[in-house]
């Protein structure tokens, strides 16, 4: 997926992405993550650290109730077991009537066929924000007039990699932070999702709400990793960092493209 930059990029001032990290933490906003079963435990943490409220069900006959009444719900694909599948659509069309943010992470759907199918049937619910790498944005989308089609409609896209991209209607952010070292934790990726589900659900401009919360995280993860001997202790400081983070931190770390 090929992006042109925009002045959005530009306008991302530290000062703007503090303000609403500070809203997340005063809002205390509860994020219902739908999420592979190895990430779980990661996720959750790193919310309660963020200043989130998170719930994880996947029974189908209570995630209704949860999507509902949480003020974000999140999707991701990375164990896609029969029970998730049961759960997500009653969750996607629960959040949707509350008129809460929706994030869908597709994890791995360059690598299954019958995932790839079930992801192009959510991207039909319009999701408010998708997040994907480059491999898995082209295993979804065979023309770029498809992307478009989802942004026309409200869509916000976060394709991951050396270089973040965000694309919304009009907007545009090209963001660099982060640290090599976050790759070598597993659901580090899905975890960052969640944060950027807790974002989306004080911000209503989602392309700048996706903006602020992966250079949050991705700035949190350069602490963390300046202050690690390893992917051990990696996870620990991670926490501590989105804690702490500071206005300060974020102005000195900040980095766009």
């Amino acid at each position: 997926m090929s992006l042109s930059i925009a002045a959005s990029t530009q306008n991302l001032a530290p000062e703007a992405v503090f303000a609403v990290l500070e809203r997340v933490r005063q809002r205390k906003p509860k994020v219902h993550a739908i999420t592979n079963s190895v990430a779980q435990g990661f996720t959750a943490n790193v919310l309660l650290a963020l200043g989130a409220v998170p719930s994880m069900t996947i029974a189908p006959e209570e995630v209704a109730g949860f999507a509902s009444s949480a003020d974000a719900l999140l999707i991701n694909l990375g164990t896609l077991d029969d029970t998730r599948r049961s759960a997500i659509p009653l969750a996607i069309e629960a959040a949707k009537t509350a008129s809460r943010p929706v994030l869908i992470d597709p994890v791995f759907v360059d690598r299954s066929p019958p995932r790839c199918a079930f992801a192009k049937d959510l991207m039909k619910t319009g999701p408010s924000l998708v997040r994907a790498n480059e491999v898995e944005m082209a295993a979804l989308f065979a023309e770029r007039s498809d992307v478009d089609a989802l942004i026309s409609a409200g869509t916000v896209f976060v394709v991951t990699g050396a270089e973040d991209k965000i694309e919304g209607l009009g907007e545009d952010y090209r963001l660099r932070n982060g640290h090599p070292l976050m790759a070598r934790v597993t659901a580090t990726g899905c975890a960052g999702g969640a944060v950027l589900a807790a974002f989306a659900s004080v911000e209503p401009d989602t392309a700048f709400a996706a903006a602020c919360g992966l250079s949050v995280f991705n700035i949190a993860g350069e602490i963390a990793a300046s202050r690690s001997a390893g992917p051990g202790s990696l996870v620990p400081e991670l926490l501590d960092a989105l804690f702490g983070l500071t206005a300060r931190d974020i102005e000195s770390r900040l980095q766009t493209g």
